[in-house]
């Protein structure tokens, strides 16, 4: 019998994103990703190394997934709200996103590296780029660095996902609107920062 070494990865990653999301790296258990894959745990070795191997495999394949799903260019740039608001619907879709960038955070929070840091580099490098060439252009105002504006845009994004306690908080009839209404907030902050 052929391995389907292709199919195997695939529904080991799978079910390491569920537990990652979940659990955290330090909550998460091979012998449940082993199972909920339908697959011997030895194999999580085979393929990814080792628990933290698996770790970085998932976040640099959903890493792709977002990179894919919404892309950043000059053009797109110009309406940064409409970006942000783009970016707050994939989080809404994919909920345990910003879970695993949250874990993420507290598991290399004390590392030099990251999981697919050159690559991610790269991808953020771009569209920090089309922030500059929208900011050249005069088709987005250059009055905050386009790094930081970026940071910007993306912590306001995840913030309604990773911490919806202070929207509840400070802004409790958004938060209790449900995700139009967050999305709608969103998008005005980021337009008027960007005014």
């Amino acid at each position: 019998m052929v391995w389907d070494t292709a199919r195997t990865r695939r529904l080991l990653l799978d079910a390491a994103v569920g537990e990652f999301s979940a659990h955290g790296f330090e909550g998460a258990r091979v012998a449940r990703i082993a199972s909920a894959a339908g697959i011997n745990k030895e194999r999580i070795y085979q393929y990814f190394g080792s628990k933290e191997g698996l770790f970085d495999a998932v976040l640099d394949s959903e890493l792709r997934k977002i990179a894919a799903a919404v892309p950043l260019t000059e053009r797109e740039a110009a309406d940064l709200g409409a970006y942000a608001g783009r970016v707050f619907d994939y989080h809404e879709a994919h909920p345990h996103f910003a879970r695993l960038l949250a874990w993420e955070g507290l598991q290399y929070r004390d590392r030099d590296r990251m999981a697919a840091e050159d690559a991610r580099t790269a991808h953020y490098a771009d569209k920090v780029a089309a922030l500059a060439g929208a900011q050249r252009t005069g088709t987005l105002p250059a009055a905050v660095e386009p790094g930081p504006l970026l940071h910007a845009v993306i912590a306001l994004v995840a913030a309604w996902h990773t911490m919806p306690q202070l929207g509840r908080l400070l802004a409790p009839d958004v938060a209790d609107a449900g995700p139009d209404a967050r999305r709608t907030a969103v998008v005005a902050v980021v337009r008027r920062l960007t005014a």
